[in-house]
C-alpha cells in the first residue's frame, strides 16, 4: 500500500466519468499533481448505472455545443484509447404526445439545424413505417437523430482513468471526503477518511452528491438526486434490430436495444429526492404499461434484470459547471439532469481550461449557479 500523501495541486472529488475526464485532460496538459477521490469504486454510481446515451438533440444552444464536442471524441475513442466502448449510433427518435411538447420539438430542431445537427422531422405514418412495432395513434410526431446512439459508459470512464493513472495522477478508491478546509474564501485542503490532504484547488463532481459536496464548502445549490429504473429483457426477437433509443417524451419513458433484448426504463415524477438506488420491482407494473402502450409487442417479452441510478436535478435541467467565486479555488461541474456521460469529455477539457489557463473558449454563462436565482419559483419548462 502507497504512503498517504497529505498534498496535492489539484484535488477531483468524484470518480465517475466527469472526474476521470478531467483527471484524464489535466494530465494530458502537463498537470501531474493530481488526485482523484472516489467514496466507492471508479465509475460504480451513477455513470455506471446509466444507459449510456449520446445524442445532439437538445433544446439549448450550450448543451448541443457539449454533444458536438463529446461526439467527435466518442466516434473516434478507440482511435485514441485502444479500447472500445461499443459505440452505437442506431439513432434516437423523440415522440410527442402533446401539442405544445411537438411546437418546442419543432422549435428545437430549427436551433440544432443551426448549428449542423442532422435531424429528421417525421409524422406519425413515417414513424410507423420505419418502426412498425410502435403505437403511434396517440402521437403528434417525432424527430430523428441519426449520429444519436449509446455507448458503455463504465468503459469509457475506466479509460479515462487509466491514461490519468498512467501519466502520473494519484487514484484514491474507497476514500469518502468528510470535509473541505475554507480560509478567508480560499479552498486550503479537504479532509477525508484516509486522512487530511492540503491542496489550493478542489474539484466538485461528485454527481448525485454534489450538493452535499458543495455545502461542505458553504455553498448551497439546487441539486438533487432522484432515483431512475432500469430493466433489461431477455432476448427478444420480435422487435428487429437495431432498435434506437427511443423517447416517449411525455410518458417520461424510454426504451433501446441492448444485445439480444431490449432496455427499457423511466423515472416515478412522484418519488421525492433520495439517494436510493434499489429496484423497486411494483414499479414495474408501471413500466410494463408504459412498454405495452407505446410498443405492443413488447407483452411478449420477459424480463431479465433491473437496477436502479440517479439522477442529478436542478430546477432547469442544466448543470453547474463554473469556477466559482464565492470560494476562490472551488470549481464545480454537477447537476447534469441525466446527461453527464454524454458530456463528460467536453466538460473535462472545459474544467481544465478553466483551472490550468483561468478561462475556457467555452461560453459558460448559461450554467452559472446564480441563474437559479432568476428563474426560482418561476417553473421552467422540462427541458430537452
Amino acid at each position: 500500500m502507497s504512503k498517504w500523501k497529505t498534498t496535492a495541486d489539484i484535488a477531483i472529488i468524484g470518480g465517475g466519468i466527469m472526474g476521470c475526464s478531467t483527471a484524464y485532460h489535466l494530465a494530458k496538459r502537463g498537470q501531474k499533481d493530481v488526485v482523484l477521490l472516489e467514496r466507492d469504486l471508479l465509475a460504480q454510481a451513477s455513470t455506471g448505472l446509466s444507459v449510456g446515451g449520446i445524442r445532439l438533440q437538445f433544446s439549448h444552444h450550450a448543451n448541443i455545443r457539449l454533444s458536438l464536442e463529446a461526439l467527435r471524441l466518442f466516434e473516434h475513442f478507440e482511435e485514441e484509447f485502444n479500447v472500445d466502448i461499443g459505440f452505437n449510433q442506431v439513432g434516437y427518435l423523440f415522440m410527442a404526445q402533446k401539442k405544445d411538447t411537438w411546437e418546442d420539438f419543432l422549435d428545437s430542431v430549427q436551433l440544432q439545424r443551426q448549428l449542423n445537427v442532422p435531424v429528421e422531422v417525421l409524422s406519425p405514418e413515417e414513424i410507423k413505417h420505419r418502426w412498425p412495432y410502435l403505437e403511434v395513434n396517440d402521437i403528434q410526431g417525432g424527430t430523428f437523430g441519426p449520429k444519436d446512439g449509446y455507448a458503455d459508459p463504465y468503459n469509457v470512464a475506466m479509460a479515462f482513468a487509466n491514461k490519468a493513472r498512467k501519466t502520473g495522477v494519484r487514484i484514491e478508491e474507497k476514500t469518502k471526503v468528510t470535509g473541505i478546509r475554507v480560509e478567508e474564501s480560499r479552498v486550503k485542503g479537504i479532509e477525508t477518511t484516509k486522512g487530511p490532504i492540503s491542496t489550493p484547488i478542489v474539484i466538485n463532481v461528485a454527481g448525485p452528491w454534489g450538493g452535499e459536496v458543495a455545502r461542505m464548502a458553504g455553498l448551497e445549490f439546487p441539486v438533487k438526486p432522484y432515483r431512475r429504473q432500469v430493466f433489461m429483457t431477455k432476448a427478444f426477437k420480435d422487435i428487429p434490430k437495431p432498435v434506437p433509443m427511443i423517447i416517449d417524451f411525455d410518458a417520461l419513458y424510454y426504451l433501446r436495444g441492448e444485445g439480444p433484448g431490449i432496455l427499457t426504463g423511466m423515472s416515478d415524477p412522484d418519488e421525492p429526492p433520495s439517494f436510493n438506488t434499489n429496484v423497486d420491482w411494483n414499479f414495474l407494473e408501471k413500466v410494463i404499461e408504459k412498454a405495452v402502450h407505446r410498443a405492443p409487442i413488447l407483452e411478449k417479452a420477459k424480463i431479465l434484470k433491473g437496477w436502479g441510478g440517479l439522477y442529478t436535478i436542478t430546477p432547469d435541467e442544466n448543470p453547474i459547471i463554473e469556477a466559482i467565486p464565492q470560494v476562490e479555488g472551488f470549481f464545480c461541474a454537477i447537476g447534469f439532469s441525466g446527461h453527464g456521460f454524454q458530456h463528460g469529455p467536453a466538460v473535462g477539457r472545459i474544467l481544465s481550461e478553466l483551472i490550468l489557463d483561468g478561462h475556457t473558449d467555452f461560453d459558460l454563462i448559461p450554467f452559472v449557479h446564480n441563474r437559479f436565482d432568476v428563474i426560482k419559483e418561476k417553473g421552467e419548462k422540462r427541458a430537452v
